[in-house]
């Protein structure tokens, strides 16, 4: 019974050598090119040949090789370097090129046939991780200013608040002050990033009413400096200094 053998069993022409080469336990570099011919036309014969277009390029591999072959049974021929031409020379270029393709190519197929086993998790982060601000570097943030001035200012403001205090009017009735927490301060300051692009400390101190406020401010500054928000900028010694939101 005759033997049938699919075309799609083979990649094309170089393919069925690799398999013949194999299967001779020869190497690519010193191919019996009788033995691999004669075995290569044997499988072409055997192949169904309902599909001539595939077939077609295996016929000219064998038309390749059975020339090779009658080149072999010729006398040598020799280059301008008098060195010996072989006629194998481009074929073996041509199947070591497809072998390490075709070895590139099942390595990739192996790596994507692994991935296809692994499961991968979204990434979740917890909350107080995704929160976390690194401290500032105070140095970074005065930018060389001496905070000592800062702290100045705020007291001059202070003492300023305390004079304009009426005496005898104070003492007329008690009247509940209202609470400002830091955070409410923060957001306060934050809110006029809106309307303009740096505000001056001093001016931002004097609008503030009580000391209970102008303290709070004073902190809502620092905490915003400490998590990059805002930076405090002095052009020059005896300049005022400048709020610059970031």
């Amino acid at each position: 019974m005759k033997l049938s053998i699919r075309l799609d069993s083979f990649e094309g022409p170089l393919d069925l050598l690799l398999h013949l080469i194999d299967k001779n336990k020869v190497s690519i570099t010193d191919i019996p090119i009788a033995i691999i011919t004669d075995q290569y036309i044997e499988y072409i014969e055997a192949m169904e040949q309902d599909k001539m277009d595939t077939m077609s390029v295996f016929i000219e591999m064998a038309a390749t090789l059975i020339q090779i072959k009658t080149k072999m049974l010729l006398p040598k021929v020799k280059n301008e370097n008098n060195e010996e031409i072989d006629p194998r020379q481009e074929l073996m270029e041509q199947l070591l090129e497809y072998k390490k393709y075709k070895l590139m190519a099942e390595h990739l197929r192996d790596k994507q046939i692994d991935a296809q086993q692994v499961f991968f998790k979204v990434p979740t982060i917890p909350e107080e991780v995704r929160n976390y601000v690194p401290k500032a570097d105070p140095n970074e943030l005065l930018k060389g200013m001496d905070f000592s001035l800062m702290y100045k200012i705020f007291n001059e403001v202070i003492k300023k608040n305390k004079d304009k205090i009426d005496p005898i009017r104070s003492k007329f009735g008690t009247i509940k002050r209202e609470t400002f927490t830091v955070h409410d301060k923060m957001e306060e300051i934050l809110r006029k990033k809106k309307t303009v692009s740096k505000l001056n400390f001093r001016e931002l101190l004097n609008q503030q009413i009580t000391k209970s406020e102008m303290i709070a401010t004073f902190l809502a500054i620092l905490e915003l400096m400490k998590v990059s928000k805002i930076r405090v900028i002095q052009v020059n010694v005896f300049h005022e200094i400048d709020i610059e939101f970031i």
